[in-house]
C-alpha cells in the first residue's frame, strides 16, 4: 500500500528516468546535426517538457511506460537510419545508466556511511536511489520493445528495406492495436518484470564488485 513517503519516491523516480531518457534522444539528434529538439526546448529536463500523461499512468500503475517523443528530423543525418539507430538508442541506454548509477550510490553508501542510512536523510536518499533505479530499468526495458511507437520498433525497423521501413515505421493499425492490447492486458508484466530484476541484479553485481564487497 502506497503512502505519502512512497508517493514522492516515486514521483521522483518517474521525473527522473523520463527526462533522462527524453534529454538522452534529443542531445545524441544535435550531435548527429539535427537540431530540432533544441530549437522546440526539449534539451531540458524540465518533466513536463516531457510527460505523456497516459504513458505516465501505465508506469506509475504498472512499472512500465512512455514519454512524449522527442522529434527529431532524420534529414540531417549522414545517414538517415543509422541516425534513427543511435538516437532510439540513446533513450533505454541512458536509462540503464541512470539505473546503474542509482543502484552504486546505493552500495556506496551501505558501505562507506552504513549509520547515514538509518538517519532520516539517509533513509530518504536510499528510498530515492531504489525507486529510481527500478524506475528507470523498467522504463529502458519497456521502450525497447519493437512496437511502434516505442524506440525498438525504430532500431529493429532500421534494417528492413526502405519501403517496409516507412510503412512499419509509421505504425501499421494493426501494431497500435496490438500496442494498446499488450499494455492494458498486463501480458508482459511478468517477463519485464522478471528482466528487470535480472537487470537490477546485474547492476547489483557490479556495483560490488568495484565497491570491493
Amino acid at each position: 500500500m502506497f503512502n505519502i513517503s512512497n508517493i514522492i519516491y516515486l514521483a521522483i523516480g518517474v521525473i527522473l528516468s523520463m527526462s533522462i531518457h527524453e534529454v538522452a534522444h534529443g542531445l545524441v539528434s544535435y550531435w548527429m546535426g539535427d537540431p530540432t529538439a533544441k530549437l522546440e526546448g526539449r534539451l531540458s529536463l524540465n518533466p513536463f517538457k516531457h510527460i505523456d500523461w497516459a504513458g505516465l499512468v501505465c508506469l506509475l500503475f504498472f512499472g512500465f511506460g512512455w514519454a512524449k517523443p522527442v522529434p527529431i528530423d532524420s534529414r540531417y543525418y549522414k545517414d538517415a537510419k543509422t541516425g534513427i539507430i543511435w538516437t532510439s538508442f540513446a533513450g533505454p541506454v541512458a536509462n540503464f545508466l541512470l539505473s546503474f548509477i542509482c543502484v552504486f550510490l546505493f552500495y556506496a553508501l551501505y558501505k562507506f556511511a552504513p549509520q547515514f542510512i538509518f538517519t532520516a536523510a539517509g533513509n530518504f536518499i536510499s528510498s530515492v536511489l531504489s525507486y529510481t533505479g527500478l524506475i528507470s530499468t523498467g522504463f529502458g526495458i519497456f521502450n525497447l520493445i519493437p512496437i511502434p511507437p516505442l524506440d525498438g520498433s525504430k532500431v529493429v525497423f532500421s534494417f528492413l528495406p526502405d519501403d517496409k521501413y516507412y510503412k512499419f515505421i509509421e505504425g501499421a493499425p494493426w501494431m497500435n492495436f496490438l500496442f494498446i492490447a499488450l499494455i492494458f492486458t498486463g501480458v508482459l508484466n511478468s517477463p519485464l518484470g522478471m528482466l528487470r530484476a535480472q537487470m537490477i541484479s546485474f547492476f547489483e553485481m557490479v556495483a560490488k564488485m568495484i565497491l570491493g564487497f
